[in-house]
């Protein structure tokens, strides 16, 4: 779909078809085309059509503030604080802190990309014919947005065409009616879609994965405890871990090169290829300006997100995925190949001497970071994201494809499922050894037992903030500490390894929120990290509806906990 891309931006978005009256009732139109004026029948205008369907799950995830932000920015493993002497950062400190409110804008993005994408797959919908591969891609499309903000907003509007009276406004609807034609859709497009492996497209596997997320999380939307959607959960990723014919990636950062399409990993993929889209600026939200140096890349990064600490206190000494996902201390040139290529902190150490704590005059990320905004983070504070492949020249990470959903996580949703159940144990701890086993190779470090993923966590929650001021300053005076544990979390064994395996890949917050403590609450509530406090309010579960799409639509009600 990448050839159609451009195509739209000259067409008539006009109504923006209907779904935009969530957010403006006026009509904008260009070059005089409407609605009304384009030939939906041209299949050149349709393929576009689809394509911009395709193009705005790109927008959901790595739009500015998208997906990713939302699903990690909120989580223990990862955080943007705010940058003392760079000037940015403050939008992300309510993130972490669970303080957002209905002008989040994070939340703005989310509704506004998923809306888009579901109304150009209604208006292809409206007269694509009612079988094959094309109506299930964007049926596929449509229960994927959908599912997404079901699981962000709860209460949130169903439209299933675009063929609607001039003034109508989307109504909400329950939360079971949206997670009931979720089901039904993507049950009823799984042979259309066709087991077929094509990079960026869905199939039936795809399906499976969406219909396998929905149930795992059903207990959480509903607030349920039955074990009946856990074994529709287990059918679902049986599905493809026995007839799919994926395998595990050799090597874990297979699935996280800037062209995924050669890893047999993953299931599904949203295609960011540079010459087509670049949508992707990790690399400049992660790195200081110079340590773009490290990786080859041309670019001037803005120094913003780096990991929790408490996290990185939890890795296995031998576990590869450490180094895979995180870069901490001195940062060395990259060393240009003769093929055009570079091997990153290959070279000499890159001088750096603002916030010089090491006294060495290089730039040196330090392990621990002051605090999100009491005063913040200093330039060098915080080991940074690496996960995502920084391609050398002038790419970065802006076209790296995304890894929506992979073989390890069907394998991980298996292995819950089955602990959770309380049935083939060893089955769910063999699963996860596999999957260890590609980090830490054929030794007594890979394997999980039965007890210890059901057993606590290792992480240490808790505060852990200096209020001091000055980046060689870690006067334990200011230090504001409490000490948590991670012993009463249920299955917190599990939560760990989903955190090694998944940090950075819009997992944690539902993962924080599907696991449990031993006094009710969940972890994502229930624990403090960092600078964020637990907390006994559950309506933290979800997001507000944004401010902007309540003015804009006079029917929509605010979820329940949020003001407008």
């Amino acid at each position: 779909m990448r050839q159609y891309k451009n195509i739209l931006y000259s067409i008539a978005v006009g109504s923006l078809l209907s779904m935009t009256s969530c957010t403006d009732l006026t009509e904008t139109v260009y070059d005089q085309l409407t609605d009304e004026s384009i030939d939906l029948n041209d299949d050149e205008v349709l393929g576009a059509m689809m394509g911009e369907a395709y193009a705005n799950l790109r927008f959901l995830y790595w739009g500015w503030n998208g997906y990713f932000d939302v699903m990690d920015e909120c989580g223990d493993l990862y955080m943007t604080p705010k940058r003392i002497g760079v000037g940015w950062g403050d939008l992300y400190i309510p993130m972490h802190k669970h303080t957002w409110n209905t002008s989040q804008g994070h939340l703005w993005g989310l509704w506004y990309y998923a809306y888009v994408g579901i109304s150009y797959a209604n208006k292809c919908l409206d007269i694509l014919p009612e079988s094959g591969m094309a109506q299930a891609e964007m049926r596929y499309l449509r229960a994927m947005n959908y599912y997404i903000l079901l699981d962000a907003f709860r209460n949130v509007p169903l439209e299933t065409t675009q063929n609607v009276p001039e003034g109508h406004l989307p109504q909400q609807v329950t939360p079971e009616t949206m997670f009931d034609f979720c089901v039904e859709e993507l049950e009823a497009i799984k042979d259309d879609l066709g087991t077929s492996k094509i990079h960026g497209k869905p199939n039936r596997y795809a399906a499976n994965m969406i219909l396998a997320k929905l149930y795992l999380n059903h207990n959480v939307y509903f607030k349920t405890d039955g074990n009946d959607y856990y074994e529709k959960a287990l059918t679902e990723v049986d599905d493809i871990i026995n007839n799919g014919g994926y395998a595990l990636a050799e090597n874990y950062l297979d699935n996280f090169k800037d062209d995924i399409s050669g890893s047999p990993e993953v299931i599904f993929a949203i295609p960011l290829h540079k010459k087509f889209a670049s949508h992707n600026y990790l690399v400049n939200k992660v790195l200081v300006g110079a340590g773009a140096a490290a990786y080859g890349y041309d670019g001037a990064p803005w120094n913003g997100s780096c990991a929790v600490p408490q996290f990185l206190d939890t890795y296995h000494e031998n576990d590869k995925r450490f180094t895979d996902t995180w870069t901490g201390g001195v940062q060395r040139y990259a060393i240009k190949n003769s093929d055009g290529t570079y091997t990153p902190q290959a070279g000499d150490p890159i001088p750096f001497s603002d916030d010089d704590w090491s006294g060495t005059g290089y730039l040196n990320y330090s392990y621990e970071v002051h605090s999100i905004d009491n005063p913040g983070a200093y330039q060098q504070e915080g080991y940074r994201f690496v996960k995502s492949e920084i391609v050398g020249g002038d790419a970065g990470t802006y076209g790296n494809d995304v890894a929506y959903f992979r073989l390890a996580d069907a394998m991980f949703i298996k292995a819950e499922c089955l602990l959770r159940l309380g049935r083939n144990e060893q089955t769910a701890a063999d699963l996860v050894t596999e999957i260890r086993r590609r980090n830490f190779g054929e030794t007594s470090d890979a394997t999980r037992t039965v007890a210890q993923l059901k057993g606590g966590s290792i992480y240490n929650y808790g505060r852990r903030e200096y209020t001091c001021e000055g980046f060689a300053n870690w006067d334990r005076g200011s230090y504001i500490s409490t000490f948590e544990g991670g012993d009463d979390i249920i299955l917190g064994g599990l939560l760990d390894d989903l955190a090694w395996e998944f940090v950075g890949e819009h997992h944690r917050r539902q993962d924080l929120i599907r696991f449990k403590m031993t006094d009710g609450r969940n972890v994502f509530n229930g624990k403090s990290w960092f600078c964020k406090e637990a907390t006994t309010q559950t309506h933290w579960d979800y997001f507000p509806i944004p401010l902007d799409f309540m003015n804009s639509n006079i029917s929509l009600v605010q979820n329940e906990g949020y003001s407008n």
